[in-house]
């Protein structure tokens, strides 16, 4: 298995397992299952309303001798309702309880977008707090205790533009180490690899399959299926494995993780099995062309009128 290497040495699997859509009842099996199957990274977080679940299966995972602690690599995330910094440490000691861990490997603020404490949601554009109010700088300054407290060995952020990284790099004492982005061949995101790489920032792909399975609010009527992609079906036909396999491996080779999510045990362990498949620069190249600067999670929920946010200043790209 591909890993990634933080800045201590210490690595995480490069495939891991999604629990974003894993639904109760459901979600605690996969995780026992992908366990079984040789998963070591798990990607969770509080908004998933589903880590207590999910923490009953480490505990029997790990009752059970299946994995040691240490061998596990678990990322949650910091929700938008905690971003001052009175808030940080107790929304991670709530992810542990319900994770039944002393510790994260992987901490990260979930989205650059502030809500009142308490609200999961907004109701309407002028419940978003602007980050003017209450700067990341200062959210990240708690994120930073966290790690000297030992309650994550690691801090990072989620759907940071380039723009937003650069302005937290300039702030920090301990500089983030991953940004966790929508990444798959129609968003394939060259301009973040180009400068997180170098930079000391490691990737994690959300949605590298397309996310086909997120809420019907979240897609468009036209949107293209990234598994039916005809280039993509070649690639699969010719190395006689998946198109999900493909996209996997594909964001694997360019050197950056990819959280899938499954409940179906099979699927799971054809999943991993993409970390076995080897693409060639000619398969690589043949991806290039797809990329349409398409988002599967737009971010449009963020940006509803009243709010601070836009999708402009969200993404920090042009309209």
């Amino acid at each position: 298995m591909q890993t990634l290497t933080f800045r201590n040495g210490d690595t995480m699997p490069a495939l891991g397992l999604g629990t974003w859509k894993s639904a109760p009842g459901e979600v605690g099996q996969a995780v026992e299952s992908a366990i079984e199957l040789g998963y070591r990274h798990i990607d969770c977080a509080a908004i998933y309303r589903n880590e207590p679940e999910v923490g009953a299966a480490f505990a029997s995972c790990l009752d059970r001798s299946i994995v040691q602690r240490e061998e596990l690599w678990v990322t949650s995330k910091l929700w938008n309702d905690s971003h001052r910094p009175e808030h940080v440490q107790s929304a991670i000691e709530k992810t542990l309880a319900d994770l039944r861990l002393d510790y994260l490997d992987l901490y990260l603020i979930h989205w650059p977008v502030c809500l009142p404490h308490g609200q999961l949601l907004p109701e309407k554009g002028e419940d978003l707090i602007a980050l003017d109010e209450q700067p990341i700088a200062d959210t990240w300054q708690a994120m930073e205790a966290l790690v000297e407290k030992g309650l994550c060995r690691h801090i990072g952020v989620s759907n940071f533009s380039i723009k937003k990284l650069k302005a937290l790099q300039a702030a920090a004492t301990i500089a983030p180490e991953m940004n966790q982005i929508e990444i798959h061949p129609h968003l394939q995101q060259n301009e973040m690899f180009d400068y997180c790489l170098p930079n000391g920032i490691n990737l994690t792909a959300y949605s590298p399959l397309g996310s086909g399975d997120r809420p019907d609010s979240f897609k468009a009527d036209d949107e293209p299926v990234l598994l039916e992609n005809r280039t993509i079906a070649a690639i699969a036909e010719k190395r006689d494995c998946s198109p999900a396999q493909v996209l996997l491996a594909w964001g694997l080779v360019r050197g950056g993780a990819a959280i899938p999510k499954s409940v179906n045990r099979e699927r799971q362990a054809q999943n991993l099995a993409a970390a076995k498949i080897e693409l060639t620069p000619e398969d690589v190249a043949a991806i290039a062309p797809l990329d349409r600067r398409y988002r599967y999670v737009s971010g449009s929920f963020w940006a509803q009128p009243g709010s601070p946010y836009t999708l402009e200043n969200l993404w920090d790209e042009a309209a």
